[in-house]
Formats: structure tokens, sequence, C-alpha cells
């Protein structure tokens, strides 16, 4: 199996983009304007605010660290986490087919199949889950690439999904849970956040 090539944390090399998401678009659309209140968009399950955004942006570390979206979807999330006023760096990850619409491909990379990890993981210092499928997916990242960078991981999701999550951080994660309707989501939604304890 041949290496991936080099790429550096800033432009993220051409050559090794074309290796790992070969389905980004070439464009991709601008992420609509939010309403104060939270409401549903098409290609995003969580329901979206400007204060959800604002809020969550600032739980997570600001740029140059790395923040790598698994599950990104449409993107568009992401997206808006990209933009002003957050403006972080970050990646989102699709399974192939990608369904990405609003990353740019130099923000987006795609992996092979539902049980494929992204090895950016291990540089990245937050992983962010919206809504993901399945428990595993949460255990195999934590246990490939948890010793890394990784220092913050932010799940968002259904309040009854997260009893079957939480058990993915054990000794080693601070988890803090706050309802989204809080931070500008619906009241169903919650927001948990796991940082890295010292050793």
């Amino acid at each position: 199996m041949t290496d991936a090539p080099a790429h550096d944390d800033d432009g993220y090399d051409s050559e090794f983009d074309a290796l790992v998401a070969p389905t980004a678009p070439i464009s991709h659309l601008p992420p609509p304007s939010l309403a104060p209140a939270p409401a549903v968009y098409p290609g995003c399950c969580v329901a979206l605010s400007e204060a959800l955004i604002g809020n969550l942006g600032a739980l997570l570390p600001p740029a140059p660290a790395l923040v790598v979206s698994i599950g990104s979807g449409s993107g568009l999330f992401e997206a808006l986490l990209l933009a002003e006023p957050c403006c972080l760096s970050l990646i989102g990850v699709e399974v192939q087919p990608s369904v990405n619409r609003y990353l740019p491909s130099s923000r987006h990379r795609a992996v092979v199949g539902t049980y494929s990890l992204e090895p950016l993981a291990a540089e990245a210092t937050a992983w962010l889950f919206v809504y993901p499928r399945r428990v595993g997916l949460v255990d195999e990242y934590l246990a490939t690439y948890g010793e890394g960078a990784v220092q913050t991981v932010m799940w968002i999701g259904p309040t009854a999904d997260w009893q079957d999550y939480k058990a993915c951080f054990g000794r080693g994660w601070d988890v803090r849970v706050t309802c989204a309707d809080e931070m500008g989501g619906r009241a169903w939604e919650v927001v948990a956040v796991a940082t890295k304890t010292p050793p």
C-alpha cells in the first residue's frame, strides 16, 4: 500500500486531496443565512440558529487548531463553522459517494466505507460527531486515535441517543452535557463535550 503524500495544515496538498477525497465536488454552495430561532435546513439533522453556531464555535478550539467533523454529510453545519464569526480550521469527513454540497474540496475528505477511519483524526485537536449513525464509530476512533492530538470531542444529537454514546467516554475524559435549547437549539437535542483529562 502506498503512503499518502505529506500535507500541511493550511493548504492541504492537492495530491493528498485527490487520493483521499476523490468524490469531493469541484464547486460548493454557500451556506444560508440563519434565523435567530432554531430551524431544520435541508441536508442537516440538527436544528440550526445563529446563536447555536456561535456557541458551539466558542467551545471548539480556534484556528489554527484542526477540527475534524466525522460524518459531515452535506457539509452545511461544517461550512457555517468555517465562516464568520467562528472561522474554525475544520475538515469534514464523509463516506463515499459523498453527499457534500457546502464544503470546498480542501476542507473535505471521503472514506471508502462506514467502517473506514480517517487518519487525519490523529492530527486533530478536536473531533465533531453530529447525529452519528452508530456507537461503534465513536468507539473505533477513540480506540485508534484517542491517544493522539485530540483534546476535545463534541457530540450533538437527540437526548435519547446520548444514553447509548456516553459509555464511549470512560476514564480519561471529563464530559459536560448541555441541553441544546440553552445554546440556541431544540429542547430534545443535547450537546456533549468531552475533554481529555491529564494522565
